[in-house]
């Protein structure tokens, strides 16, 4: 497999903050790694790092094969970034924005107009292209950063955080524009505060907190490890409601909880227990109607790991206290 980012073992310090403290990744060409963590976990350093914005003070790390300390020239030919906040010129029009990225990477002044078309339409912003970028609001100027970003057509982007600021349509839109970098074949490295977009976009998702990798998986692997599913059960008529509580019961370990709808619901281990349910059910007559097993989101799994995480750094550091 050909990766086209790969870090190993990445640290930096900030004075006393370990912002990386031996970040490990890697992204085969093509994929969106998306990188999950709370505020301050380090994923913007870890960005700036692979971006050669930032030096590492160990580690070494490679974008399409290129070193990001010995080679960052050619490591800046093959990516886009978009950081946290737009960074757009805000006295030079949409257009004018664009167009000055273009001439920036030597694109022909006939190249750099068709591509700035392309993208201020792909971006809807077309109709305010001719304006100066301070008059955008946040949401508009937050899409020329990430349109400026993509005029080189570049084969690594660095998305981090890229939807804040969106409101849900344009978000979605954001989506299709990665999905379609996808397809004409970027690798994306996507970091984002919106378990949904990581659900959505990422085929990898590495979990980050206090600059450490404490988690890497897909995303339904993550839901896997994140334990118990649901499993729920409400039957068609009202009157069967106590003998579904009493067979839940019988397959999990808690107390069945009730539902609005007339069901209920338990957490299970297993998903072999939605056969033997429904078995028992059907010959105990109950008609249903609604039977569902459902995985944790990712919200539960970040929440799962982030605290099983302070957990063992509280225990470390009363072990070294002692």
């Amino acid at each position: 497999m050909t990766y086209a980012i790969e870090a190993d073992g990445l640290r930096k310090r900030f004075g006393d903050t370990r912002a990386l403290d031996g970040v490990s990744l890697a992204v085969a060409e093509g994929k969106v790694l998306g990188v999950l963590g709370p505020n301050g976990a380090g994923k913007t350093t870890a960005v700036r790092v692979l971006a050669t914005l930032l030096r590492p003070d160990s580690g070494t790390a490679r974008i399409g094969g290129h070193d990001v300390v010995r080679e960052a020239a050619a490591v800046r030919r093959t990516i886009g970034l978009t950081g946290q906040y737009a960074s757009v010129d805000e006295d030079l029009t949409g257009r004018q924005n664009l167009l000055l990225i273009g001439a920036l990477l030597d694109l022909s002044r006939r190249d750099a107009r068709r591509r700035a078309d392309e993208l201020l339409e792909w971006f809807d912003l077309t109709g305010a292209a001719s304006r100066p970028a301070g008059t955008y609001s946040g949401g508009m100027r937050r899409r020329l950063d990430l349109a400026a970003s993509l005029v080189g057509r570049p084969a690594v982007v660095f998305l981090d955080e890229p939807t804040t600021g969106l409101d849900p349509a344009k978000r979605d839109a954001m989506w299709d524009v990665v999905r379609t970098l996808v397809a004409e074949g970027s690798t994306i490295l996507l970091t984002t505060q919106y378990l949904e977009e990581a659900d959505q976009l990422a085929d990898e998702i590495t979990v980050i907190d206090h600059g450490r990798v404490i988690a890497h998986d897909t995303p339904l692997g993550l839901k896997r490890q994140a334990g118990n599913r649901t499993l729920t059960v409400v039957p068609a008529d009202a009157a069967h409601a106590p003998v579904v509580r009493s067979l839940l019961a019988a397959v999990s370990s808690e107390e069945p909880t009730a539902l609005p709808a007339g069901g209920f619901s338990v957490p299970v281990l297993d998903e072999a227990v939605v056969g033997t349910t429904v078995s028992a059910l059907a010959g105990r007559g109950v008609a249903l109607s609604e039977l569902s097993l459902h995985l944790p989101t990712l919200d539960e799994v970040f929440s799962t790991l982030t605290q099983h995480e302070d957990r063992t750094r509280d225990r470390n550091e009363k072990e070294v206290a002692a």
